[in-house]
């Protein structure tokens, strides 16, 4: 959990107009308009032109649909929604072509639900003699600016000395196991996974509806592994917007790039095409996620005095400015701070200008069987090298950061987040299987 060195980016191509959205019955009515043209009926801006960063979205709070297509994938420097599902399947199938047939499944059924649109043939089939394609429990509601960002774990490339699907040779050099970092305790049942689905949304019904209806296409090539519902984002990528607070009732993610703040983009969170050579060069204009369940010891923390609290972070509680500072933005005097405040050992300056976009969540899980609340922090960053950023930042938080008293990384998964579906005859992770198939035997997936 970074104050400062773990920066999160909203989308430079992602801003935001007003606008009023349709129901998802009244987008429904306008049939085979495309999924672009939908979405900008919907009120207003959720055109793809081009690449990721040129994507549109509407105003937060409008219900409005943000891009499906383009460059790079929506949910990452995308303007941060309320609400947050996140899910890591296991694949079950040991079939290559089944597991490529499920992949495009689901990216057209991410298209019409990120477009306010029912998947398939919808939730009121003409036959009532079978299951319908859609759930249906976000029937009538708005788009709530849903975002599906999909990614894939080292296991997909290879589990246990076996090159399961043919994929071995185009895993990227970055997608690296995390180290042990002293003071983990994870649960193997909340870590890893051979995929995992991000699902953002204003509306928590529309983000559990998305990731309910893929696991359901899934059913018998995948199951859910673990999954984690987060609220209130502890981050946000929208400059003037105010900063949320997380579990501990500090501003969280203050120094997080600006979704305007293309050169940081490319510097710090997409792959650059030079980065992955051969068989991995599909991982050009991705990105890599690190997802970490961080149980926080509340009922500690409350018991601390403000004093204390706050020479832990390195900000006042009340603005968020840094120590000797008056506004939450004022640069921060790092030497003002204690050596071991959180601010000081995450700020960029004391890590070689290591930046991450984050995404954070906080989550409440009912109690942990001793009356304490199981709450805390689900850590989500993004960046162009874990190697050059999450793992070396921490690394060093983890040995010296007093914050660590009261937290506990419990849950951890890395995934390499492929670029964005360009287009209605693109589909999640072409360029993986396309480039493997090169690899053996000249042939596209």
């Amino acid at each position: 959990m970074s104050d400062d060195s773990t920066q999160d980016t909203p989308a430079p191509a992602q801003e935001e107009s007003a606008g009023t959205a349709p129901s998802r019955r009244a987008v429904l009515g306008w049939g085979g308009a495309g999924l672009a043209l939908g979405a900008a009926a919907a009120g207003g801006a959720a055109l793809a032109t081009g690449g990721g960063e040129d994507r549109t979205v509407n105003a937060a709070g409008s219900g409005a649909a943000v891009a499906f297509h383009g460059g790079h994938q929506a949910g990452i420097a995308t303007p941060v929604q309320d609400r947050l599902h996140f899910a890591a399947f296991d694949v079950k199938t040991k079939d290559r072509a089944e597991l490529v047939r499920l992949l495009k499944d689901w990216t057209r059924a991410a298209e019409r639900m990120c477009a306010g649109r029912e998947v398939g043939e919808g939730a009121i089939s003409a036959l009532d003699a079978a299951p319908p394609d859609d759930t249906g429990e976000a029937l009538g509601l708005k788009p709530s600016r849903l975002t599906l960002t999909i990614g894939f774990g080292p296991t997909l490339f290879e589990r246990d000395g076996e090159d399961r699907f043919g994929l071995r040779a185009a895993r990227p050099e970055a997608l690296v196991e995390l180290p042990h970092f002293p003071g983990d305790n994870l649960d193997p049942a909340r870590s890893g996974g051979d995929l995992c689905v991000q699902a953002c949304a204003d509306d928590p019904q529309v983000a559990v509806h998305a990731i309910r209806n893929l696991a359901r296409i899934g059913f018998g090539k995948v199951t859910v592994r673990w999954s984690q519902l987060g609220f209130g984002k502890t981050s946000s990528t929208t400059p003037d917007a105010q900063t949320p607070r997380n579990m501990m009732g500090f501003k969280d993610g203050t120094r997080n790039i600006a979704g305007t703040d293309t050169a940081k983009l490319r510097k710090h969170v997409w792959v650059d095409g030079r980065d992955e050579k051969g068989a991995a060069a599909w991982m050009a204009g991705g990105s890599y996620l690190v997802a970490r369940r961080i149980r926080m010891h509340i009922e500690t923390w409350d018991r601390t005095s403000l004093r204390e609290q706050e020479d832990v972070i390195g900000r006042d509680k009340g603005e968020g400015a840094p120590f000797g500072k008056q506004k939450e933005h004022d640069e921060p005097l790092l030497k003002a701070m204690l050596p071991d405040s959180h601010v000081r050992l995450a700020h960029p300056d004391t890590n070689g200008g290591a930046m991450m976009l984050r995404r954070g969540y906080s989550f409440t899980d009912g109690t942990d069987g001793l009356g304490r609340l199981d709450a805390g922090l689900f850590f989500l960053a993004y960046q162009r090298d874990v190697r050059d950023a999450f793992i070396p930042v921490q690394g060093r938080l983890a040995r010296k950061d007093a914050l660590m008293e009261y937290l506990q990384h419990v849950g951890s998964g890395v995934f390499a987040m492929p670029p964005g579906v360009v287009d209605t005859g693109d589909w999640w992770g072409r360029g993986l299987f396309e480039k493997a198939a090169d690899q053996t035997d000249g042939k596209g997936a």
